[in-house]
């Protein structure tokens, strides 16, 4: 017998539309399956048998987070096939700040009406953000929320997991001053920060699909350009390179996430003329007079990830890194300090 509920239609849920989402998004997970994934889409739980051969000790790495507010420019542009990069990049480039490499995601969609096609429109971002990592993925959920949030709205969040040999833990235990910093530029704003960003260009009204010559491209596209990944390049510089601290610039910009990768007693000392910033920042500070300390402390300003190395390697990183298309520069070095960041 066929599975339908009219009832449950009327409460405004129509879980006929749940099935033909999960049949129009199986063509985009049908790209991520790597080896490991045993289960198909559908199940109950994803399953994944990782490869442990030549590892002494596995250990299992997670990281989980969503889009956050940068979906509302989705909503208005009605444009959703980007969002899911965003969403896996903000998960597995947490992990691979301890040096694990991605294994599966999974996503979930919370939705005001289940549109199959935006769905599966949505999870084909998630599927190209899992191809660029490496990983695959394995699962999710799409859950139909009517009268909890208007219809066009929908929020995306999602988790990875990943593997790293305890040996090659990624920690700063080994880090001292006079290890260089190196920037991996960011793709622009990244998923950070966004509410300050739709306050400052005043989203609700602003014309998004409007040509910005300063930016070369629409506002709105300018705004969601999707968020870098970064798992490739590190693992590479992670072969090559004597690797001492990695951080993910997020939420926080500066301020608090290179902290985070730092053993008390040593401060990164910041170049601020080496650092590369896009035009997009110049502009959301330009027009919404905003400090250059709030600035640093909220987004990443055009470094979406730093990367510590011994000096005597940092060519070999910087070699092994653009090697993958991310081409890093010098930002600054690990001094002696209680100050956590200094910008110079």
């Amino acid at each position: 017998m066929r599975s339908f509920s009219d009832s449950y239609r009327a409460a405004g849920v129509n879980i006929e539309a749940g099935y033909e989402g999960v049949k129009l998004m199986k063509q985009h997970v049908e790209r991520t399956v790597i080896p490991g994934v045993v289960s198909d889409l559908g199940g109950f739980g994803g399953l994944f048998a990782p490869d442990l051969s030549g590892m002494k000790e596995p250990v299992l790495v997670s990281g989980t987070d969503g889009v956050g507010t940068k979906l509302r420019i989705a909503i208005l542009m009605d444009k959703h096939d980007t969002v899911g990069i965003d969403c896996v990049a903000m998960c597995v480039n947490d992990i691979i700040c301890c040096g694990a490499k991605p294994l599966f995601f999974l996503d979930y969609i919370a939705i005001g009406r289940n549109d199959p096609e935006k769905v599966a429109s949505i999870v084909s971002g998630v599927a190209e953000g899992c191809v660029r990592s490496g990983c695959a993925l394995i699962g999710g959920e799409t859950a139909e929320h009517p009268g909890m949030m208007p219809a066009e709205d929908y929020d995306l969040a999602g988790f990875s997991v990943g593997i790293v040999d305890r040996s090659k833990v990624v920690d700063n235990q080994r880090m001292q001053p006079g290890d260089v910093i190196l920037a991996l530029p960011s793709s622009g704003i990244h998923s950070n920060g966004f509410s300050l960003v739709r306050k400052v260009f005043d989203v609700e009204s602003a014309d998004l699909g409007q040509y910005s010559q300063e930016l070369g491209t629409t506002l709105g596209e300018a705004l969601l350009t999707p968020t870098r990944l970064y798992v490739k390049p590190v693992l590479a510089a992670l072969e090559h390179a004597d690797i001492r601290g990695i951080s993910h610039i997020t939420g926080g910009g500066f301020y608090e996430n290179i902290p985070r990768c730092l053993p008390k007693g040593l401060t990164a000392k910041i170049d601020k003329a080496a650092i590369r910033i896009p035009p997009i920042f110049s502009m959301i500070q330009s027009l919404g007079k905003i400090p250059e300390h709030d600035m640093f402390n909220t987004f990443n300003c055009g470094v979406g990830m730093v990367v510590i190395t011994s000096r005597d390697t940092a060519d070999r990183a910087s070699a092994a890194l653009a090697a993958q298309g991310c081409e890093a520069y010098v930002l600054g070095e690990v001094v002696q300090g209680e100050e956590r960041v200094v910008l110079c």
